[in-house]
């Protein structure tokens, strides 16, 4: 890890390449296009180039032309680099690959990813020199995707957000399961162990659905109203659930597939001081890639939490409405663009957030 270069927020997760075959199959590709992409990772590069803030990563990645593909990639995405831990290739670590076609009409998008044995799934503690990473950082962000890749990195995630409380660093976790990651791990009951634990030492939970009883979720939730209410009682026996940690701001979205090129989207948010508040619900969004939509809402609110943090003040029932607002407004054109990353310019996703429509701009 070179000097780390000033952030007001990091996060800690594995940059994979995505290989995305367009409009055809993975089964049947005979040519791929590159992205970068990461849950941890796509939130920060929605907020460095959405929302013009200054955002880095923590991540590791194999030192030879593959890795350093992915670091160029980073850099182009206004995200700093200079936390990333290189790894010797000769330690027999590598660069994870993510195949992911998205999907069309009656066909859902289908993700296989490549990632055993990944550069990012060797990081353990200790790896990390969290008082120089985390200088001068407002936010620490990561999530479930990280926490499973392995044994090491869930202890990685642990001493991460421990070191940012230790230093006043607000924190945000992001449940986000991947069922593929628990096959051999436990399944999911161990993933929700974990998940728990972690969520308790964050002040902001994000994709918190996730995390409440599966007779209430499993059914898919009616409106973001819906959502809502299952956060509320979330966060009502979190203390219960978590061994005694006050309950986090709690996020979810809200998504209605009606194919895979037509969704309505929304996002709910509960906090003990602001209740339930409820964000914009947009109904038919055309979906052309709606990977990555979810990191784009995480994005629109922790902006919202950096901006009542530069202002001294907590992140009110106002303010909370407002973030949601850009997130789901951010999320809703992230799925209008190929690609894990957040595409739109500010200005549009404050049009959107305002009831702007798909009119042409000339």
């Amino acid at each position: 890890m070179s000097t780390p270069a000033p952030v007001e927020m990091l996060a800690l997760g594995e940059v994979m390449l995505r290989l995305d075959p367009g409009e055809g199959r993975i089964a049947t590709a005979r040519s791929f296009t590159v992205w970068e992409g990461g849950g941890e990772y796509n939130a920060a590069r929605a907020l460095a180039t959405t929302f013009g803030r200054r955002a880095g990563v923590v991540t590791a990645l194999v030192d030879d032309p593959v890795g350093h593909l992915v670091e160029h990639l980073v850099r182009a995405g206004g995200v700093d680099a200079s936390r990333v831990v290189w790894s010797d290739p000769a330690a027999g670590g590598r660069t994870g690959l993510n195949f992911v076609e998205r999907g069309f009409g009656v066909r859902g998008a289908l993700g296989v990813s490549d990632r055993a044995g990944s550069a990012a799934s060797r990081l353990a503690t200790g790896d990390v020199d969290w008082d120089a990473a985390l200088a001068g950082v407002e936010h620490l962000h990561t999530g479930g995707v990280f926490a499973g890749l392995s044994t090491t990195t869930t202890a990685l995630a642990e001493e991460a957000l421990r070191a940012a409380r230790r230093r006043g660093v607000s924190t945000s976790y992001d449940v986000n399961h991947r069922p593929s990651l628990w096959r051999h791990r436990g399944g999911p009951a161990a993933a929700r162990e974990v998940d728990l634990h972690l969520a308790g030492l964050a002040d902001v939970v994000l994709g918190a659905l996730q995390l409440a009883p599966a007779e209430q979720t499993r059914a898919e939730l009616d409106t973001p109203e819906a959502v809502g209410e299952v956060l509320a009682d979330l966060g009502a026996g979190w203390p219960r659930l978590t061994g005694g940690a006050d309950p986090p701001l709690l996020v979810s979205s809200w998504r209605r597939v009606v194919s895979a090129g037509v969704n309505d989207w929304g996002a709910a948010a509960w906090s003990a001081p602001t209740g339930v508040v409820v964000g914009p619900r947009l109904d038919g969004v055309g979906v052309l890639d709606r990977i990555g939509s979810g990191d784009a809402l995480s994005a629109g609110v922790l902006d919202g939490l950096l901006a009542a943090r530069a202002a001294g003040a907590r992140l009110d029932a106002a303010g909370l409405a407002g973030a949601l607002a850009l997130g789901v407004a951010a999320g809703a054109l992230t799925m209008t663009t190929p690609g894990d990353t957040c595409a739109a310019t500010l200005a549009e996703v404050r049009a959107l957030a305002a009831g702007g429509t798909a009119h042409v701009q000339r």
